[in-house]
């Protein structure tokens, strides 16, 4: 099939004791990938030894600045002009492998990023509303017509001024989770990433958004956002949303008070690029 290639894909992931879902998330995309880009922040599991048992695998490290500085860092390996970024935790679904190849064959090339949506298994089921889906945002794109954006952690690609984006079929499947408490653990550490960027960025504690913004929080996902159809899991995804907005306020009170200097789960060599 890849000899009726009109173009090349390169395959961009950041990876960090990533040995659970590395593997996974690089045969997933073999069928279409002409080379993979793992760009690794120094794990201490088997994560570098996995990936690199793949043949097309490019495998690099670096200390891990932040997620969208290390994630725009991978797209400069890349040696191909479009690019599929995915997080280890991500899969590419049959449907969206299929639409990526005819793209690849295609004669003509009309868009210069592709849309795709997400969609997330978590609490045993797929989570199909709770705003998590089906989220699309630009993941297939070309490399000089897109950049990542956003605060860290929340990263998003966006595309250049005059740039043309369309949506393509499938779904980037996400195993974010492994359990309720693991997403926790995500919340307290992104939550404290989330912290630690606004007030470098002269953001100070508000005593009226910790008390209302969390309350306007869960009442966009399980009312505005459908959380409710997604059942129990729903409600669970709304309180812990709630939660989480909470935990960026509470952390701010912190750093603005100069009670600590950084939050105590961030990675120590988060904000260094070398």
């Amino acid at each position: 099939m890849e000899g009726k290639r009109k173009r090349k894909l390169s395959v961009a992931i950041i990876t960090f004791n990533e040995e659970k879902n590395i593997g996974d998330c690089i045969r997933s995309v073999l069928a279409v990938a002409d080379e993979i880009i793992v760009l690794d922040s120094l794990s201490t599991d088997r994560t570098k030894e996995i990936a690199t048992s793949f043949s097309k695998v490019k495998f690099y490290e670096s200390p891990f600045p932040g997620h969208v500085e290390q994630k725009n860092k991978a797209i400069g390996f890349c040696s191909n002009d479009w690019i599929l970024s995915l997080d280890a935790d991500e899969r590419a679904n049959q449907t969206l492998i299929q639409s990526i190849e005819l793209f690849l064959e295609s004669e003509s090339v009309y868009a210069d990023g592709f849309k795709i949506a997400r969609l997330t298994y978590h609490l045993g089921r797929w989570i199909r509303y709770s705003g998590w889906y089906p989220l699309r945002r630009f993941r297939l794109f070309q490399k000089n017509a897109a950049t990542w954006v956003g605060e860290n952690p929340h990263d998003y690609i966006e595309l250049k001024p005059g740039s043309h984006g369309k949506v393509m079929k499938g779904d980037i499947l996400h195993y974010s989770f492994t359990d309720f408490s693991h997403q926790i653990t995500t919340i307290n550490q992104f939550s404290s990433i989330v912290a630690y960027t606004r007030y470098a960025k002269g953001e100070r504690f508000s005593l009226t958004k910790t008390i209302f913004k969390p309350f306007g929080k869960f009442i966009e996902i399980y009312i505005f956002k459908f959380g409710f159809l997604d059942g129990i899991p729903g409600l669970w995804i709304a309180i812990a949303s709630s939660f989480s907005t909470f935990l960026k306020f509470a952390k701010l009170y912190e750093l603005d008070r100069k009670q600590i200097e950084r939050p105590s789960n961030i990675r120590k060599d988060y904000g260094k690029n070398e």
